[in-house]
């Protein structure tokens, strides 16, 4: 057998592979094996399920917010009235919204109407937001225009108003039935301001996918909501949506020139740049966590090394004496440790994606088994658990796996490498 052998030679996978199908009696080295490698297939599907849940969730929290929500929310700096009240609505508002559209990167610009009421249908009662704009400017709204469930027509919007599906459940109310809507900014009066009450026909039910979003909002039409919260000739706000949200901010300056020098910016990084913040943090930490979760499950792989290295003295004693190479052995022992990461981590891949493939029936199957409420949409604010599976995600734990699992072979590997043949057979 020659000392220089070209390196991974057939000879060297003959011997891993006979190592590695150890008898039991012979040291339970194929169970270590075993365990070794279901650790190391477990830990990586846990990372690449953990790193699809969150690119997942993250992508629809910020898909519900931008697809209901304006990028950017521009208001006035409220002056005092000829009454000594302060107002700050918005009374130029369509010269305002021209000059807001002709901003180069806004894709969007729609005077709104925003208030809050109560409603009422059949003894039931829910407090709702109500956001007056146009059928036009509806339609503009993802969520809205293509949610998820809809029921009734939203061409039919000019007739009625549109109504969160958790308002409609709420009411035990659904599309041609009349609700009440009550708003306690009404008539003014000698003995103060009375209650505004007025019926409306629902036209639209929609569910946007977002909990908090379906349970508060009713959209109604511009004019009549002019009339109905005494915003005569007046906005409440322009919502503005651009085209690349995530850079909002290098929009501000050009977007405080088109609306005025009394304009005040808020952009939906303001309203949740908090929680997504807080999301990364949670990103982070789950990451460093099952990053450790996959040290730990190769450290196993060293384990069985050091195991199978004890109890081959004798044998690599013999393959030394017959003119095996450091370097061969090394490598016989770097195969057997490479052979249960990469399996693993092939193994491991392919349950990873699976489930992220597959998780809303999985969840589905779950929630049945444990009698529901697996996952609760008032806490979490969706409605479901969402998965995205990323290339990127899957190259990053895949590395992640290999870059451990081969790099812990190294020292077992290279303990057997250097054990002195006359040592091993001393007592032979």
């Amino acid at each position: 057998m020659p000392k220089n052998s070209r390196p991974f030679a057939a000879f060297e996978w003959i011997i891993a592979w006979r190592y590695l199908r150890s008898r039991r009696s012979e040291g339970g080295v194929s169970v270590m094996t075993w365990i070794s490698l279901v650790g190391v297939t477990l830990a990586v599907f846990a990372l690449i399920a953990t790193l699809a849940v969150r690119s997942g969730f993250r992508s629809e929290f910020v898909d519900i917010i931008l697809g209901v929500n304006a990028h950017v929310s521009i208001y006035q700096i409220p002056t005092t009235n000829e009454f000594g009240r302060l107002d700050r609505k918005i009374y130029n508002y369509a010269e305002m919204t021209e000059a807001i559209k002709a901003v180069n990167g806004v894709t969007r610009a729609a005077p709104v109407i925003k208030s809050q009421v109560m409603a009422t249908y059949s003894g039931n009662r829910a407090g709702a937001q109500v956001i007056g704009l146009t059928e036009q400017d509806l339609l503009t709204l993802p969520r809205i225009a293509e949610p998820e469930h809809s029921l009734g027509s939203i061409t039919d919007f000019a007739q009625g108003i549109a109504v969160g599906s958790g308002i409609a459940r709420d009411l035990n109310a659904t599309v041609g039935d009349q609700i009440k809507l009550i708003s306690p900014d009404g008539l003014k009066t000698a003995f103060g301001t009375s209650p505004r009450v007025k019926t409306y026909e629902i036209v639209y039910v929609f569910t946007a996918g977002r909990y908090d979003i379906d349970k508060t909002r009713i959209y109604m039409p511009f004019g009549e909501a002019q009339g109905y919260f005494n915003r005569l000739d007046a906005a409440d706000e322009i919502e503005v949506m651009v085209r690349n949200p995530e850079n909002v901010e290098s929009l501000n300056d050009a977007l405080f020139e088109a609306a005025g020098a009394r304009s005040q910016l808020w952009t939906w990084k303001n309203a949740s740049g908090a929680y997504l913040r807080a999301l990364t943090i949670e990103d982070n930490v789950m990451l460093i966590i099952m990053g450790i979760l996959v040290l730990i499950a190769t450290m196993n792989i060293v384990s069985g090394l050091i195991m199978l290295v004890k109890n081959k003295g004798r044998d690599i004693g013999i393959l030394r004496t017959i003119g095996l190479s450091e370097g061969a052995v090394m490598r016989v022992f770097f195969i057997c440790g490479a052979f249960t990461g990469v399996i693993g981590t092939a193994l491991g891949t392919i349950l990873g994606c699976l489930f992220a493939l597959y998780i809303d029936p999985i969840f589905a199957f779950v929630n049945v088994m444990s009698g529901g409420d697996v996952w609760d949409p008032t806490i979490r604010g969706i409605y479901s658990i969402p998965a995205e599976l990323k290339v990127d995600d899957v190259l990053f734990a895949v590395v992640l796996s290999l870059s451990l699992s081969l790099g812990v072979t190294l020292f077992p590997a290279r303990r057997a490498a250097r054990l002195n043949p006359v040592e091993a057979l001393r007592y032979e």
